[in-house]
């Protein structure tokens, strides 16, 4: 995928095992900052990164305030606080009221990415059961940026492609083995 700058990701329930496949097509040699948000609880500490790194065998990290998007990171949001890419391209981290029950929001975070990356922006909604991040998605679309909804009937709850669906047509409709392999084409140049 040409002029790909960086890659936001939201997923809701099913997304531990969605984002363990599509996490998996990229390229080792990835340069391309990627930005995964999956509905977490607010109460309790999350262990994401640590299981995303230790399945991907490369460096997940919890995105931190005022954290710099690094070439090649894997960054996930943490519970508790929305996530958003400034236009300095770091990451911020509010306490804003929750969007669609959620905090973080996947709204939140795709709609701020499109504001910082526009058209170099790549967005993916997989599986959910709320619809949190159909506006965002349809934002990145109309912002310029491209974007990918997992087939509902691939979704292990197809609440929320469903969701984006309804709103936007999307560059692409993959069921998880897709997107893996659509992810492992980034262009080499970024990567």
């Amino acid at each position: 995928m040409k002029g790909i700058q960086a890659v936001v990701i939201g997923a809701s329930a099913g997304g531990v095992t969605a984002l363990f496949k599509v996490l998996g097509g990229l390229p080792g040699t990835c340069r391309v900052p990627v930005v995964c948000l999956l509905h977490l609880p607010e109460d309790r500490h999350s262990h994401l990164a640590e299981v995303l790194q230790r399945r991907l065998g490369r460096p997940v990290l919890e995105a931190r305030d005022k954290q710099s998007l690094q070439d090649g990171g894997i960054f996930v949001a943490g519970p508790g606080y929305h996530l958003s890419v400034e236009c300095d391209f770091t990451l911020s981290l509010s306490q804003e009221p929750p969007q669609h029950f959620s905090r973080p929001s996947i709204d939140y975070l795709f709609m701020s990415a499109a504001d910082a990356y526009g058209k170099a922006l790549l967005g993916i909604l997989l599986t959910g059961a709320n619809e949190d991040g159909a506006q965002g998605l349809a934002y990145i679309k109309n912002s310029g940026g491209r974007t990918i909804v997992q087939d509902p009937r691939d979704a292990q709850v197809a609440l929320m492609p469903e969701a984006a669906l309804a709103l936007h047509r999307p560059d692409h409709i993959l069921p998880l083995s897709g997107i893996e392999q659509l992810l492992g084409t980034l262009e080499s140049s970024a990567c």
